[in-house]
């Protein structure tokens, strides 16, 4: 276990170099962020000059990765134009969207893993209609509608929860926000859960377990669900860093000052520190997710081994 995990730590570092390169180039294609700094009004050229040096943007590409690569092993991730640390602003941006993939996660993971679990023990009931028609009609509805609708309905017509999170952030006002965010993942994870369920349910190993006489409870917690979780563990590996990066609609609509909501203003005033720094960020956390998932899949299945 041990060498895999080394193994995979190192193959994690091209993987790494790979994504924040293509990030870093794809953020320099917008365009010239000096140019957008100053709007619509043409920049002084003396000024331009002088910002253009102090970040950097003359040299090639390849030099400026390479400058900020070595700066980030240092924990620096840059400045912005107006003068803020990038650091700073993640410090205060991932905490807010951390406890909001929280919220979100543990819902999408209950309610998910439950209304899968029904639906594939009675496939072809009411239950399992019910389940299918509401998870086909979640996926299809944009998370920006059903954001403002659900705002709407319990925030601002009934009053139940807090129509925005307001600040400090807590559960209470994390909740609306937390369904919203984790709705569509909530209807993949109830199907796929459904699915593996169904098909697990006429295996060998479950009409043992049956036929020895084993409590229904254990053969659906111990030998059932445990075996039909791996596929749905994947996706949750997958959507974890989704969660946190997908964010910016959710936050946008209930006021979270968190990674959504500065991306959006670094695309916006192409400001590419913001942008490839809050990236860089999440490409760790989408690769730290898949290994934790590896290696849930032999606490899963025992007859996984890693050498």
């Amino acid at each position: 276990m041990g060498r895999y995990v080394i193994r995979r730590l190192l193959q994690m570092i091209p993987v790494f170099l790979g994504s924040t390169f293509l990030i870093f180039v794809m953020v320099h294609a917008l365009g010239d962020p000096v140019n957008a700094l100053f709007g619509d009004k043409a920049p002084d050229p003396v000024i331009a000059q002088q910002i253009r040096e102090q970040y950097n943007l003359n040299d090639p590409l390849w030099l400026q990765y390479l400058i900020y690569m070595s700066n980030l092993f240092r924990w620096d991730f840059g400045t912005t134009f107006n003068g803020q640390s990038v650091t700073s602003l993640l410090a205060t941006a991932y905490p807010a969207t951390i406890k909001l993939t929280a919220v979100a996660f543990t819902i999408e993971v209950i309610f998910g893993v439950g209304f899968g679990l029904i639906s594939g023990l009675r496939r072809g009931g009411w239950s399992d209609n019910t389940v299918l028609v509401f998870t086909l009609v979640v996926i299809s509805i944009p998370t920006f509608v059903t954001g403002y609708v659900l705002q709407y309905l319990f925030g601002v017509k009934w009053g139940v929860l807090p129509a925005t999170a307001g600040d400090p952030l807590t559960l209470n006002s994390l909740l609306l926000p937390g369904i919203v965010l984790a709705s569509v993942s909530l209807a993949y994870v109830a199907r796929l859960t459904r699915t593996t369920v169904a098909e697990n349910s006429k295996a060998d190993y479950v009409r043992t377990a049956v036929a020895k006489g084993l409590p229904r409870r254990r053969v659906v917690l111990n030998h059932l669900l445990r075996n039909s979780l791996i596929p749905v563990v994947t996706f949750l590996g997958a959507d974890l860093g989704a969660l946190m990066g997908g964010a910016l609609v959710t936050e946008r609509i209930f006021n979270i000052h968190g990674v959504g909501y500065y991306l959006y203003q670094g695309i916006v005033r192409q400001n590419t520190a913001t942008v490839v720094g809050f990236v860089t960020v999440l490409i760790i956390v989408y690769l730290a997710a898949n290994l934790l998932v590896d290696l849930l899949y032999a606490v899963l299945d025992p007859r996984i081994r890693y050498a």
